[in-house]
């Protein structure tokens, strides 16, 4: 494992973090963790080097942190480092920051949490529920109390929205960024990522593999990539390779993505890609842009839709229109259209969405499609 500063926490982290959002899980039900399979994958990643786990409120329907709390008994705990994030849209008061953290300090089975964040925090929830309920002073006695070691932000919204909120306040010393060879000119990006380093803050990068689209790209895209890498190798160094990231996260599922991933790490190193390889990156990009109709990465912050509609499914089978066209997308999706028009237009899932997706317009284009 190769390990890097994390901005002014000073702290060495791996250079690989374990996201713990798409762990294994039972019969398909993605809120019903497979604890057996999921510790001993978690496990596997520590016991070579993995240092830091990344997990959420919701993550799992709500049962990711409670999970993590077994995952570090045994002596773990002293190996890693936990970071868990407050659920912004959940804070409708000031006594709901301390409420909230402390429900998942015992979630966790822990009295201090290394790194803690606003989760997804955009232009809304900083003007309405950071700055409205005095959220920052509130993480800051919480820290003073030792509670928590470092605090930070992960970051859904525009590049201008990123710099504001860092020249807000300056007691972040770390973010957490959408970023990978497709996403350089997209949320904070390239620009963003330079300039929190430039702030001392460290940087994490979630997302390297866009929710799966880069493990496993369409052959047109994969067409532009060398050979002498899988397309999971070329996505994570094009993200290392950045001297501003410190770490990249990711959903590990299965023992082959843990070893493969850790195999990965191993040769991790800044500029280890050459010119020629980034303008393949840059080629691969481009390719993919004109196939992806819908930016949708699969978190299913989105669901349950209350009508029934099976968003990240219908969004993955349209995207499929660009490969095989309407007979493909039928064949994976059968019923789409039909699935698409229970849509009530209720705007909950925009809401949930971190790529800010329209969705209700694309449901109504999905319908019309077909």
């Amino acid at each position: 494992m190769r390990y890097r500063t994390l901005g002014k926490t000073g702290v060495e982290v791996s250079a690989l973090g374990f996201g713990c959002m798409r762990l294994p899980v039972i019969d398909g039900d993605g809120d019903r963790i497979d604890e057996a399979k999921a510790v001993e994958l978690v496990r596997r990643g520590i016991d070579n080097g993995i240092n830091y786990l990344d997990t959420a409120f919701f993550y799992h329907g709500g049962n990711s942190e409670a999970f993590v709390g077994k995952v570090i008994k045994d002596g773990y705990r002293e190996k890693v480092y936990i970071a868990t994030k407050l659920p912004l849209g959940n804070v409708n008061c000031e006594e709901d920051v301390e409420k909230i953290f402390n429900e998942q300090l015992s979630r966790l089975g822990v009295d201090c949490i290394d790194f803690y964040l606003l989760h997804a925090a955009n232009n809304d929830s900083w003007e309405n529920r950071v700055l409205k309920f005095n959220v920052l002073p509130k993480l800051e006695k919480l820290k003073e109390q030792g509670k928590i070691k470092h605090l930070g932000f992960s970051f859904h919204d525009d590049l201008d929205v990123f710099k504001k909120i860092i020249d807000s306040y300056d007691g972040f010393e770390f973010c957490q960024i959408q970023f990978n060879y497709i996403d350089v000119d997209y949320q904070a990006g390239i620009e963003g990522l330079e300039y929190a380093a430039s702030k001392g803050l460290g940087v994490i990068v979630m997302e390297p593999l866009l929710g799966g689209k880069l493990a496993s790209p369409h052959e047109k895209v994969a067409a532009k990539l060398g050979s002498e890498k899988t397309p999971v190798e070329w996505a994570l160094d094009f993200v290392w390779n950045r001297p501003e990231v410190a770490m990249l996260l990711s959903g590990m599922g299965t023992t082959q993505m843990v070893d493969d991933n850790l195999s990965y790490a191993d040769k991790a190193e800044v500029g280890m890609l050459s010119k020629e390889n980034l303008e393949m990156l840059s080629d691969a990009k481009r390719v993919f842009d004109e196939m992806n109709l819908v930016p949708c990465t699969g978190c299913e912050y989105c669901m349950p839709c209350p009508a029934g509609v099976l968003i990240p499914k219908v969004f993955s089978a349209f995207n499929k229109i660009t490969e095989g066209g309407r007979r493909l997308v039928k064949e994976i999706f059968p019923d789409i259209e039909t699935n698409a028009s229970l849509c009530q237009k209720c705007g909950k899932c925009e809401k949930a969405c971190p790529q800010h997706i329209g969705i209700i317009e694309t449901l109504r284009k999905v319908r019309n499609q077909f």
